[in-house]
């Protein structure tokens, strides 16, 4: 068990970044790559709609497998639920999302606002704002836009950026961000 991970770490040195993470306070995000890079020994994640009224609260991943019938459950959580529309999301978005969480240290789930959205319903969103891409990464279910009650949309978004795997909005007008494994880049405020 103390042998290298396919990340080039140790078991060892994953837990203890993990355990400096949460001694060291969360708001500095000083361990935040480590978490990308295979951190940890399982992956968790809390999310609720407030659309639908579902709730999950999952391991998704343990010692480097992803658990398929919980991906399955996660797919369709993060369905589009306007047109019941499912599609396999992309599980580096969702390792951003549970890394930024541990990052954030809270407790509370994610409300999760879009997950996979149908090119209808893109169109459809698309045709009432300005801030929705035509080709938005929401289509491929590579993309999520996530609330948190107590914690704000910079503090948010910094644990987003910290784990440098992709794509963060701040979206302070609509109190929610937009967290992507699209290229690494971050706008709004």
């Amino acid at each position: 068990m103390t042998g290298k991970s396919t990340s080039g770490m140790t078991r060892r040195s994953v837990l203890g970044a993990f355990a400096a993470t949460a001694v060291a306070a969360a708001p500095t995000f000083a361990n935040a790559a480590g978490f990308l890079r295979g951190a940890g020994d399982i992956r968790r994640i809390k999310m609720y709609s407030g659309r639908t009224g579902e709730r999950i609260d999952m391991i998704y991943w343990i010692e480097g497998n992803y658990i398929k019938d919980a991906v399955s459950e996660l797919n369709y959580f993060m369905r589009d639920w306007r047109t019941d529309g499912v599609k396999s999301m992309d599980l580096r978005t969702v390792d951003i999302m549970a890394a930024s969480h541990n990052l954030l240290d809270v407790s509370e789930p994610y409300m999760l606002l879009s997950g996979y959205r149908s090119p209808q319903t893109n169109a459809m969103l698309r045709s009432r704002s300005r801030g929705v891409a035509k080709n938005s990464l929401h289509m491929r279910g590579q993309a999520a836009d996530l609330r948190l009650a107590s914690r704000s949309v910079n503090q948010m978004a910094r644990a987003a950026i910290a784990c440098n795997g992709g794509g963060v909005g701040r979206y302070s007008g609509s109190n929610f961000v937009h967290m992507d494994c699209g290229q690494v880049r971050n706008w709004g405020g």
